[in-house]
Order: C-alpha cells, then structure tokens, then sequence
C-alpha cells in the first residue's frame, strides 16, 4: 500500500508538471514558478519510490539519493516561495499590508536561504551523518542518531516556513475568491499546506524523541511510513485543488487543439501551395503538434490567417465560374454552404497546380459574420471536413462543368 501511495503520488504530480510546461516559455514569472514547485516535487517524489532506492545502490556514495532528493525539495520549496509571493504579494492600497511584506521578504530571502541551505545540508551530510552502509529509509534507519537528526531539522526549516506562508496566503485568498472553482482550489490548496506543516512538526518531533528517548524500531518505522502515507495524501489534495481552477482553461485548450487538428489537411494544402503565406514550412501533423512553437491559441489564429491568405490568392487561379458550378455540386449536401466552399477551395488548388494565374481575381468568398477567431475557425472546421472527402476526379469534373459554364 505504501509503495502504492509513493508511485502515484509522483505519477500525479509529474503529470501535472508536464501538462504545465508551456508556462516555462509563454506564462509569466509567477507561472514559471509555479510549475517550477511542481517539477521539483516530481523529481524528489521519484527519488523516494523504492525503483530509486535500488538504482541508488549502484552509486558508490552512500546515501547520495536522500541528498539528491532534498536538493530537489529544496529548489521545488523556493520556487514555491516565489510563486506565493508573486501571486498573493500584490496590493493597490498605499500602505503594503504586513501579510504582503512579510510574504514579499520571505520570497526574497528563500534564494539566499536556499543556497546556504544546500551548501550546509552538503556539509552536514558528509560529516556528521553516519553513512557506514546504505539505507532503505533514511529516517528510520538513522534513528536516535544526533548528526542525522541535525540535519533533517535544518532540511525541514524550509517545508516548515513554506508550508507556513502558503497556508496562510491561500487561506485569505480562499475568503476572497470571486469564482466557486477558484474558491474550491485554494481551499484544497490551504488545506494542504496546513497538513505539511503538521507533517513537518510531526516528523521534527519523532526524530529528536528518538535521540532523546530511543525507540524500538518498529515503533519508528510504524510513525514514519504513517507520515509517509500523510504526505503523499497532502500531494493528491494539492494536485486536485491546482487542476480545479485550470479546468474551464484545459477544457478550452483542448477545443482549440481538437479544432487545429480538424483544420491541418486544409491549411497543410493551402500553405504548401503558397509557401510565402505562413511564416514557417508546414510540417507533418505529428511534428506541428510535437513541435511547441507557439501557444495553442495564437497558433490557431495563425492558421485561419493563414487559410485567409492562400484563398485570396487561389482568387488569380479559380475560374469566374467556379463557385457557381461548387454551389449547384453541393446543392443536395447535408451542409451546402462549407461544402461549397470547400470545393471551390479543392479545385482552385488544381488549378493553381495545373494553370497560370491570371490577371484579374474572381470574386472573394463570401464575407461571414463572425464575430470572434472561434467563430471563423468553427466555420472552417466543417470547410475542412468536406475539403478531405473530395476525390481528385470530382474536382476535375467540377472545373469541367466551370469551364462549361463559362462559354
């Protein structure tokens, strides 16, 4: 069971830290740091699963995985700091209220903390710890040892302080949260913190008892995987309140990539045939969607700028005729008017491909009403839809009957 938690918990927060990674190069600072803490904790949580344990036997430095994986809480810590000051540090009112500074000079310390703190949990680790043979658990293997209860008390002073200032952030941002969404998250979230930080006094508490008044080691194993089991429940509670908030925007993100897939074999077509139309070579659809070049949404605006431009100059190819003889092939479709379209836009290509251009331009597609980008791509999903399902004979023999027309 407790191996099951320790998995899971690192599954879920890796997860998120992937589906946040567009914030390292679009979002702004508080954002960054955002996904920064939950890199960080993705990373240590890895490094306590019991895969990372049987690696780490391999090192030849003893132990070296627990200073690696609080290295990396450590780092997750501070930009945690950050993300909590940026965020809730914030204030119009003339004199800075005394939650905000204190949040705002703790967030600026935590950098030089977090460097001494690594540099002497280094130290403390290669001096005053006891690393004779390897540990499955660092905790329990080390119990009622002064040097390594040293060590976890000046490692625990940053999840304390951290767990202490989010707590309380997110707690005041939960009163005052407009949407019910946001609400739920940052109270999910403020709980959390507060479990972290009884995890963390919990945890102080049990190691100095034990150099106090040695324990029997089962009793010890018993109270620290139950803090484990604590911990990885508070992860799995901040995982949920950080996803609640984004869904209305994950929900949004996944229609924009719905519609710019639906869109690809209409805007691959047009843009390879016009190369000077997008700003870069068109790719395979695969390596378009890999590919992070741009956010989702200004991508898609991109493309239906781009699918604008390619049909303005499919104008110079198309026969005066053509739209006439696509609305008269269409007539009978279950969608007339995208279909229409669309095999005008199909047999322009042919004839762009075949022919060419001439010096006047036909008549523009007809103007739509949209009233936003959603509105125009929505419209060229179903141009698109049609567009894919024309056979190559259909479009000569609807250039045929244009050119027909025309006489």
């Amino acid at each position: 069971m407790l191996e099951f938690f320790q998995y899971l918990t690192a599954t879920v927060m890796t997860v998120i830290a992937v589906w946040r990674f567009p914030a390292v190069r679009y979002a702004d600072a508080h954002r960054r740091a955002l996904w920064g803490g939950y890199a960080g904790f993705s990373v240590a949580l890895w490094l306590y699963t019991p895969a990372a344990v049987i690696a780490a036997e391999r090192i030849p430095v003893v132990d070296l995985t627990t200073l690696f994986r609080h290295f990396a809480s450590t780092a997750a810590i501070v930009a945690a700091l950050a993300y909590v000051a940026t965020s809730y540090g914030k204030t119009s009112e003339s004199v800075v209220p005394r939650h905000v500074a204190v949040s705002r000079w703790i967030s600026r310390a935590s950098y030089k903390a977090g460097a001494i703190g690594v540099v002497l949990l280094t130290i403390l680790f290669f001096t005053i710890v006891n690393r004779d043979r390897p540990s499955e658990n660092f905790i329990i293997d080390h119990s009622g040892e002064w040097g390594a209860a040293v060590y976890m008390t000046v490692f625990y002073f940053f999840p304390f302080t951290t767990t202490a200032v989010c707590g309380y952030q997110w707690t005041r941002a939960a009163r005052t949260a407009e949407r019910t969404s946001m609400r739920v998250g940052l109270i999910l979230m403020a709980v959390s913190m507060w479990m972290g930080l009884a995890h963390t006094m919990a945890r102080v508490a049990i190691i100095w008892f034990a150099v106090a008044f040695p324990l029997r080691p089962s009793l010890v194993e018993t109270l620290i995987n139950a803090t484990v089991i604590w911990m990885d429940v508070l992860f799995l509670i901040v995982a949920v309140g950080a996803s609640i908030p984004t869904t209305s925007a994950a929900a949004a993100r996944w229609r924009t990539w719905r519609t710019l897939y639906k869109l690809y074999p209409l805007w691959f077509d047009l843009v390879e045939a016009f190369p000077g139309t997008s700003l870069y070579p068109p790719g395979s659809r695969l390596a378009e969607f890999v590919h992070m070049r741009v956010p989702s949404d200004v991508r898609l605006d991109r493309w239906t700028q781009d699918i604008a431009d390619a049909c303005e100059n499919l104008r110079y190819y198309a026969p005066e005729e053509l739209m006439f003889a696509a609305e008269d092939a269409t007539s009978s479709h279950l969608d007339p008017e995208p279909a229409a379209e669309a095999y005008w836009i199909k047999a322009a290509l042919e004839a762009a491909a075949t022919s060419k251009p001439s010096e006047y331009a036909v008549e523009p597609l007809q103007a739509k009403p949209f009233v936003d980008i959603n509105g125009e791509a929505a419209w060229l999903t179903r141009v698109s839809a049609v567009y894919g399902q024309i056979a190559t004979a259909q479009v000569r023999d609807l250039l045929k009957q244009s050119a027909e027309l025309d006489v």
